[in-house]
């Protein structure tokens, strides 16, 4: 399989990850675990997380920029809306479409534009998405968070859920930063830059634990509305 124990900064591989590999998520996970205990007190509440996937394409990142900052339930809803209203979620049906009539599915003025912005930019080659796949993780992000509407948040989340990158971590992403917080029992939240920095300890597989922390606090979420 090629796998080793210890890396420069920390758990390590001569692989890439396949994150949809069940066996190798596994592995990651294990991992993490044994390096950090933090990983392993997210792993004693959900052993394996569900890696979440989104399509590679304007359709996945719209729906990404879609769901941002708002609650899961509202945003199924507004996207619901969005597809019953164009179909075929593309570059061409959204920039035909007038500002108004996709308002009217529930997408703030601020979303309405970010997704023209970046069919407007797909529609003229600035924006190519196979290339994207195609790049490494860094000439990747940078090509994503040249187009207005993509933020660095958008970016990440876009390469971990589209493209199964492994090493992407949204530092800024309130969920992971509570999480993080609850598994510490800490009374704060550490700052964007700091996590950033905390999560290097993670490499290569930063996207594994983004995923063990999601897991986490939507495992103690559920519990507390009675869902688990």
């Amino acid at each position: 399989m090629g796998w080793r124990r210890k890396g420069r900064y920390g758990v390590g591989y001569q692989k890439p990850l396949n994150v949809l590999d069940y066996d190798e998520l596994c592995r990651a996970v294990e991992l993490l675990a044994g390096e950090c205990d933090v990983m392993a007190a997210a792993k004693d509440t959900t052993p394996v997380p569900e890696w979440r996937r989104r399509d590679a394409s304007y359709m996945g990142l719209a729906r990404i920029i879609a769901f941002q900052q708002i609650s899961t339930t509202a945003a199924a809803a507004i996207w619901g809306r969005v597809e019953s209203l164009l179909g075929d979620v593309s570059p061409v049906e959204v920039l035909k479409t007038d500002d108004e009539t996709l308002r009217g599915c529930g997408l703030s003025r601020p979303k309405v534009r970010h997704l023209k912005s970046i069919a407007s930019a797909i529609e003229k080659g600035v924006l190519d998405l196979d290339r994207v796949a195609s790049a490494s993780d860094d000439a990747a992000r940078e090509e994503l968070v040249a187009v207005k509407g993509i933020g660095p948040w958008t970016a990440d989340v876009y390469l971990m859920f589209a493209l199964g990158r492994s090493d992407l971590f949204p530092h800024a992403d309130v969920g992971l930063l509570e999480a993080y917080r609850m598994l510490k029992d800490d009374e704060d939240r550490l700052t964007p830059k700091v996590f950033l920095s905390t999560a290097e300890k993670w490499r290569p597989y930063r996207s594994v634990a983004a995923h063990m922390l999601w897991a986490h606090i939507n495992h103690v979420r559920a519990r507390q509305t009675g869902g688990a």
